[in-house]
């Protein structure tokens, strides 16, 4: 078999050490930046070297073998891209130093440190390499977003562009300036909040709206995106609510009481506060979430299921900092926090209370009130206080009601209820 022509061992696990050996320099050489060479290092030369394409171009190359070098021939050259051999249509011989090759319709750089495009000598050494960057250029930036955390900070993120992938190294950048005044500023702590975010963690002004941009760049060239001017102020938030307290309420096997305590972070500032609470069951993922708890510190759950255990969640949103206008960001979720509500005591079908016996008036149209009431509190009142006041007497009088009846069905004989007999004669 000719040296330096892989065989069947080529496609597997275990390379040869001469093969491996040879492979590992040619990927060195746009990783690391290595000379272009290996132990025929300097003796040829790739044109053109370090080319940078457009996806879908065509490149030629040509591997020329120094002439004052001793027995210098292209005859045995070849070619490898990224370590796999070329094809020997793709290439051919212009003269007797010179091979050259053909590439037509480019991808995109499996690495975007560049592809490894090597000449080898008859032997398997390198003779030369180059580095080819085939890509596209960067798109405009979009959907930049900002939030500053109890307006100690500012931490941006944004889209890199309608595609996204250019296949070559891209830089990004995010600028910002005061928008009447100042000069430019670069943002430096880059991959705080993922791919695509830089934060700016001190030094900002309050009250002075900012004017905030990405620039991006590669080898092909760069966009900008359009300009976001904000002001610290509108877009504060804040940590998720702390000592998030659940307690059963009494003896109601339906509710649940929430209790937790303002951003400590922003008790010196002015500003508002509105919460969400969301919660689940114990063996769900399905969140159930709770919109109407305004600027309140505690809310009570209703319409819960008896005996359950549930998992309780707060966020806080704070707005209207000085007097700004804007809606304010949502904090992170707190930590979930457990309860569990009474088992109920009630027998009967549901769960639901003692159906009238016979002889006794019906109470249905009192129901059908009551289980209105109840459906309006689930859906639009949670945490109003005044209606869980009436909701709480009304459950005090119905448990009172059902006693008493009980006792009164207790005293009376079975054959003597609902009668009232005279002395017999």
């Amino acid at each position: 078999m000719p040296a330096g022509r892989p065989g069947p061992a080529a496609q597997s696990v275990r390379w040869p050490p001469p093969l491996l050996s040879l492979l590992w320099s040619a990927l060195l050489l746009c990783v690391l930046g290595v000379p272009r060479g290996g132990s025929g290092a300097h003796t040829a030369v790739i044109s053109p070297q370090d080319p940078t394409l457009l996806i879908g171009s065509s490149l030629r190359a040509t591997c020329s073998v120094h002439s004052d070098t001793p027995g210098a021939t292209a005859e045995g050259l070849y070619w490898t891209l990224n370590g796999r051999r070329l094809p020997p249509e793709l290439s051919h011989l212009i003269n007797a130093s010179t091979l050259a090759l053909a590439l037509a319709n480019l991808n995109g750089s499996r690495q975007q440190s560049g592809d490894n495009l090597v000449c080898h000598a008859r032997d398997g050494s390198i003779l030369a390499g180059s580095c080819l960057y085939v890509g596209l250029p960067p798109e405009k930036p979009f959907n930049i977003s900002c939030w500053s955390r109890n307006m100690k900070d500012l931490t941006c993120r944004w889209t890199p562009g309608a595609h996204g992938e250019t296949f070559l190294h891209t830089n990004y950048s995010l600028k910002y300036k005061l928008r009447w005044y100042g000069q430019d500023n670069t943002c430096e702590e880059y991959h705080t909040m993922g791919p695509h975010s830089c934060h700016i963690p001190k030094d900002l002004a309050l009250f002075t709206p900012y004017e905030i941009w990405v620039e991006a760049t590669n080898r092909l060239g760069s966009a900008r995106s359009d300009v976001l001017t904000l002001d610290v102020l509108d877009v504060v938030t804040t940590d998720p609510p702390p000592d998030v307290h659940v307690s059963r309420v009494g003896g109601l096997e339906d509710q649940l009481s929430v209790r937790w305590v303002s951003p400590p972070a922003l008790k010196d500032f002015l500003f508002q506060a509105k919460y969400q609470i969301r919660y689940r069951v114990e063996d769900s993922v399905d969140w159930k979430v709770v919109d109407d708890v305004s600027n309140q510190t505690s809310c009570r759950l209703a319409g819960l299921k008896p005996g359950t255990v549930y998992f309780v969640q707060v966020r806080c949103n704070p707005f209207g900092i000085y007097g700004s206008k804007k809606a304010g960001i949502w904090s992170e979720w707190s930590h979930p926090t457990a309860a569990s509500t009474p088992r109920s005591e009630r027998t009967g079908p549901g769960g639901g209370a003692c159906e009238p016996r016979g002889g006794e008036p019906s109470s249905g149209p009192v129901r059908r009130e009551l289980k209105q009431f109840l459906g309006w509190l689930k859906k639009h009142a949670y945490c109003s206080n005044l209606s869980f006041r009436l909701y709480d007497q009304w459950r005090a009088w119905m448990q009172k009601s059902h006693k008493t009846r009980n006792q009164d069905e207790g005293i009376l004989p079975s054959g003597r209820r609902g009668t009232a007999r005279g002395p017999a004669r």
